[in-house]
């Protein structure tokens, strides 16, 4: 059940030498229970929704998505078409909502790889004022529905590929990041290799197949809506009540003197 990666300067056949000594001991297991199924409809098939009213500084939607296994092409699609909706300030959906429509002071799109399970792809939007979330909801399927419809133009492909290759290769540029990979390619795929191929998967993606991502899965019926409504502190009423219990403690003490 466990992946050692060795990465660095080192010398092979020391280093395979200690890694019979520290490890040679310990027995093969041949009886790890296969992973639990995961699989799942490629969409929800209707929109999940919850709200939660709590002491929160301002509005907020959030919302997942059901997007393909990582390890896929089609998951390389959906990242990259989240990157272009929400990965940053460039994005589509900070253009809209935090520099055009001034209705949010935050929103992001990003892709949670999982492997033999559905990825879910996060959608995080912090309102502005007194901005009611229904406004954002709307602008927010306006988008997802006309990058549906459009796709992404070169200029965005080039720049959301580009932001994908700087954080594969900010992973793979120190020696821990480059282990933790090798380990995970390892114990999800069977193969440490894929991880030092990840970049050129993202650039090998072309960007019908990004749009395709988008209209397969990313509309209102694919998602669980989370929606954050502020309420007044309750303390206010307490502290109320404790400034006339005093007020009366004082009263009665008066009139005994």
């Amino acid at each position: 059940n466990a992946v050692l990666s060795v990465v660095g300067d080192i010398d092979s056949e020391q280093t395979l030498a200690w890694i019979e000594k520290y490890f040679g001991s310990i027995p093969s297991h041949d009886g790890k229970q296969p992973p639990r199924d995961g699989a799942l409809p490629e969409v929800i098939g209707e929109q999940l929704r919850e709200e939660v009213r709590e002491e929160v500084p301002a509005r907020a939607l959030m919302a997942a998505y059901r997007l393909p296994h990582d390890g896929t092409r089609e998951c390389d699609a959906a990242d990259l078409a989240l990157t272009v909706l929400g990965g940053g300030e460039s994005s589509r959906l900070h253009n809209r909502l935090v520099r055009r429509d001034r209705t949010a002071v935050a929103a992001g799109f990003g892709l949670l790889r999982l492997a033999g399970a559905p990825s879910l792809g996060w959608l995080d939007v912090k309102t502005s004022g007194g901005v009611e979330v229904a406004q954002i909801e709307t602008a927010v399927d306006e988008e997802l529905a006309r990058f549906a419809a459009e796709g992404p133009t070169p200029e965005e492909m080039e720049r959301a590929q580009a932001q994908l290759e700087r954080e594969w290769l900010d992973r793979l540029g120190t020696v821990a990041g480059r282990a933790d990979e090798l380990c995970r390619f390892a114990v999800l795929f069977g193969d440490p290799q894929l991880a030092l191929t990840a970049v050129q998967r993202v650039l090998d993606v072309t960007a019908e197949e990004v749009q395709a991502a988008a209209r397969a899965q990313l509309h209102p019926d694919n998602r669980a809506v989370l929606v954050y409504e502020p309420v007044e502190p309750a303390e206010s009423t307490d502290g109320a009540a404790a400034d006339e219990t005093d007020a009366d403690t004082d009263a009665h003490e008066g009139a005994d003197k």
